[in-house]
């Protein structure tokens, strides 16, 4: 009754149409087992054929949505040919073993089938995890790993011998399983609710941090990195150096293509200075045309290799997308300073110099601040 009430608050949720898909699916899956269980419980009140093999099948399925909904809510491929399958093949061994001397058989079946569906879950859970880096995902593997081995416990039970024809017989150990199974089904109810949480938590940071347009860090996001950097310099001193890039001829650019084209060459920018960059390298939006890349543990002679081959990367994507009268170019200042005490403002006011040094100089190069050259 628990599960079926809980299922109709989660399809009540879903229709609030402030959710995507996944609420739908889940609150089915608990709605379908609630009932099943409640025909299963029934037996002996009820024809067979409702409380053994019908309420059997609607409790399987309503595991398999439950495996659907986490797999919808991680943006998995649906595969509904093999969910069908899975279902038909069950309903067919059910009928076949509809009676008494099945109930082994039967309990085989289905505590095989839910354990499988658990461990698969565990393994969308460990995929949420290292994908989205979600955290709650290990709680929906700590929610579900357990009841897959207790299904699995009642598997052996049931091969073993070790169950009677009584589903609800108080001496044996199945009822305990049952009752630990239904705790934790009622636990995980919340699982999804949990990522969900975390997932628009994250979302909302990327908001505050990064650019839409680009994806690169905001200025928002660069002061947190450089925070960070900081925090860790203090406890392993190293140098930084940073990179001010301005895209040259973009007004020029925009006033000719149209600012379309424009939000296009600040796409190709950040996608060329990505794949010059290493991991733990910062590229943020400074605003405008005008980015930001800070190079941890790098002194201002190694970072002047970065920048020419971010400018020789950069070449390379418009020669290949072409249709340009306005050739974009890069300029870039690079400062250098110690990663724990230098103050952003510094090394932006630094790189900002030579920046404009390299501009008076022809543009289309990169040039070091004379503190940097001089270090």
């Amino acid at each position: 009754m628990t599960c079926t009430l809980l299922g109709f608050v989660q399809l009540l949720a879903f229709a609030t149409g402030r959710f995507e898909r996944w609420p739908l699916w889940w609150g089915l899956s608990n709605l379908l087992i609630g009932i099943g269980t409640i025909g299963i419980a029934l037996r002996g009140s009820i024809p067979d054929l409702i409380s053994i093999p019908l309420a059997n099948l609607v409790s399987w399925s309503g595991y398999l949505l439950t495996l659907y909904s986490v797999r919808t809510f991680a943006g998995r491929p649906a595969r509904l040919p093999i969910y069908v399958a899975a279902v038909a093949i069950a309903g067919i061994l059910l009928l076949l073993w509809n009676d008494p001397e099945g109930f082994a058989s039967r309990v085989i079946l289905m505590s095989v089938l839910a354990a499988c569906c658990d461990a698969a879950v565990v393994r969308e859970g460990l995929n949420l995890m290292r994908r989205e880096r979600l955290v709650s995902g290990s709680i929906l593997i700590g929610l579900f790993a357990p009841t897959a081995l207790l299904f699995a416990a009642n598997a052996y039970l049931a091969v073993s011998g070790q169950l009677g024809p009584d589903l609800f017989a108080p001496s044996e150990p199945q009822p305990w399983l049952a009752v630990t199974g239904t705790a934790f089904l009622l636990l995980r109810g919340c699982a999804l609710l949990l990522l969900a949480t975390e997932r628009h938590r994250n979302a909302l940071v990327s908001l505050a941090n990064q650019d839409a347009l680009t994806g690169a860090l905001n200025r928002n996001g660069l002061e947190g990195s450089i925070a960070l950097l900081a925090a860790e310099a203090t406890r392993r001193p190293h140098s930084l150096a940073l990179l001010l890039i301005d895209i040259d001829h973009f007004k020029q650019l925009n006033d000719t293509h149209g600012h379309a084209a424009g939000d296009q060459i600040l796409l190709l920018f950040a996608d060329a200075a990505r794949s010059e960059l290493r991991a733990s390298d910062v590229l943020a939006r400074q605003g405008g045309d005008e980015f930001v890349v800070i190079l941890p543990h790098l002194t201002a002679a190694e970072a002047m290799g970065v920048a020419n081959r971010i400018r020789a990367a950069f070449g390379r994507v418009l020669a290949d997308w072409g249709g340009l009268t306005v050739k974009p170019t890069l300029s870039i200042g690079i400062a250098e300073g110690d990663a724990a005490e230098a103050p952003l403002a510094t090394l932006l006011q630094q790189a900002d110099e030579a920046l404009y040094r390299s501009k008076r100089l022809g543009r289309n190069r990169a040039e070091l601040h004379p503190a940097a050259a001089a270090g």
